[in-house]
């Protein structure tokens, strides 16, 4: 019987003007600035201490409707003409929400960071001080998973990627941030996002698409079709699971999606239908499986089953011999 698609179960509930700002600021491997490619690291001139300094106030908002952010966003000053090598300098930085620079009268690239979200602006100094509001047009998105009949999925087995909404020439979707745990609010541009949950390791992923508005909190919850399992090779039912066993599970097309060594293999597999195949010593035995969404149980395969021909059957490369 081949494989059901499953179709993705989305609950989304829009929470408008949530107050994304009060929560920790994510903690990114990588920082990408809107129109900055690259950027020199600021170094204090401290030859001379210029006397005509403007006073430059920032602040910054997630939409025109909302409140300003009053904690989370790093402000960082550039310059706008790149170096010699091609990088932007950097003059400036701070943490926090609205905030002042004192500056020399001229242009600058005002960048405001809010987790994933920001945004660049050109702002003049001239002979008098100056008071921008920088409008994000940022929003946050909150992810979890259910299993059927609304059973929470253990958290350090579920997480999600978020990845571009549009993809590239070559099919992919650039990838904005990896990992995210159940729960966490990302900031994120407003805008359309691919996103994808994996539950366990294996194949139980689903994919979907969400839009994230500006000033807002979307909340998605998502349903898994899919069950925990632990593989064992007993003498008899119930009995002690035999030690160096090397375990294959098949999909009905043959295809092996998993490969463990050991007296246990656990694993969480999508519903649907497998062939487990345990290799002890010099012997192989084979069991058909068919798992059920959301009922977790030991698998047990006993030696009293079929003995298959070790040649003609596909196993892990690190089987004991």
């Amino acid at each position: 019987m081949l494989k059901r698609q499953h179709i993705l179960a989305f609950i989304i509930s829009i929470l408008a003007m949530q107050p994304l700002y009060a929560q920790e600021t994510l903690k990114l491997p990588k920082l990408v600035l809107p129109q900055i490619k690259s950027y020199a690291p600021a170094t204090p001139d401290v030859t001379s201490v210029p006397t005509n300094m403007r006073q430059l106030s920032v602040a910054a908002k997630l939409s025109e409707d909302t409140d300003v952010i009053e904690n989370g966003i790093v402000w960082r000053i550039f310059k706008p003409d790149a170096n010699d090598d091609g990088k932007l300098p950097l003059i400036a930085t701070a943490n926090g929400g609205t905030t002042r620079f004192a500056l020399e009268p001229g242009s600058y690239l005002v960048h405001a960071g809010f987790g994933r979200a920001g945004i660049t602006k050109r702002i003049t100094i001239s002979t008098d001080d100056r008071a921008e509001i920088l409008v994000l047009d940022a929003g946050g998105l909150k992810l979890n998973g259910v299993l059927s009949g609304g059973v929470r999925i253990p958290s350090d087995k579920l997480r999600f990627s978020v990845y571009a909404g549009d993809e590239q020439a070559n099919g992919e979707r650039p990838l904005i941030l990896p990992d995210v745990k159940p729960e966490d609010i990302v900031r994120l541009n407003a805008g359309t996002y691919h996103i994808v949950s994996s539950y366990g390791a294996v194949n139980a992923t689903i994919r979907a698409d969400l839009r994230v508005e500006a000033g807002k909190l979307t909340e998605a919850t998502v349903e898994h079709k899919a069950a925990e399992l632990t593989l064992k090779l007993v003498r008899e039912e119930g009995g002690e699971a035999l030690a160096d066993t090397a375990w294959s599970v098949l999909n009905p097309s043959g295809e092996i999606i998993k490969e463990s060594v050991g007296a246990f293999a656990s694993m969480v597999l999508a519903e649907g239908d497998y062939v487990i195949i345990a290799k002890n010593k010099d012997k192989l035995y084979q069991r058909e499986f068919t798992v059920v969404a959301g009922r977790n149980q030991d698998v047990e395969v006993m030696i009293s089953t079929q003995v298959i021909d070790p040649v003609s059957t596909p196993t892990s490369a690190n089987a004991p011999e």
